[in-house]
């Protein structure tokens, strides 16, 4: 028999079956990455807040509702991204109409606007107006 025509021992197929899950493994990780950093496809919901040094309300909110906001179903949802109103607005927001003031809570989804909440309410009207967006987004059918 010819080499070619021998059955492969377990050891070769192991290392075959390896060698085929890492390349697997790496286009997955390539196709996730390409998602990942053309802008707008892999983008989900996400509440964009717009803030600026010295901001009391800022500062309010970050001490009553940024300790707890990751780690809540709203948080989960839509993750808080935070964007200084002083400096110019990234490319990806350009698509929003920018008020001057602080702090502005946008919800964002797949490049369009679902909402926005102007200003700091207090911890409680918060969660109701953020509820409210959150509930807009489920039944656009968004993200």
């Amino acid at each position: 028999m010819s080499p070619a025509a021998l059955p492969a021992s377990n050891g070769e197929r192991m290392k075959l079956l390896s060698c085929r899950q890492m390349q697997k493994g790496f286009f997955r990780g390539l196709v996730l990455a390409a998602l990942l950093l053309t802008p707008g496809l892999a983008r989900s919901a996400e509440l964009v807040m717009f803030e600026q040094p010295g901001c009391v309300w800022c500062d309010t909110f970050d001490r009553e509702i940024g300790p707890v906001y990751s780690k809540t179903a709203e948080g989960q949802r839509a993750p808080l991204r935070r964007v200084n109103i002083d400096n110019p607005l990234p490319k990806d927001l350009s698509f929003l109409p920018v008020e001057r003031l602080a702090p502005l809570f946008i919800l964002v989804d797949k490049g369009h606007e679902v909402g926005r909440i102007r200003g700091y309410p207090g911890e409680d009207n918060f969660w109701g107006l953020l509820g409210v967006l959150i509930k807009k987004l489920d039944t656009d059918g968004a993200s």
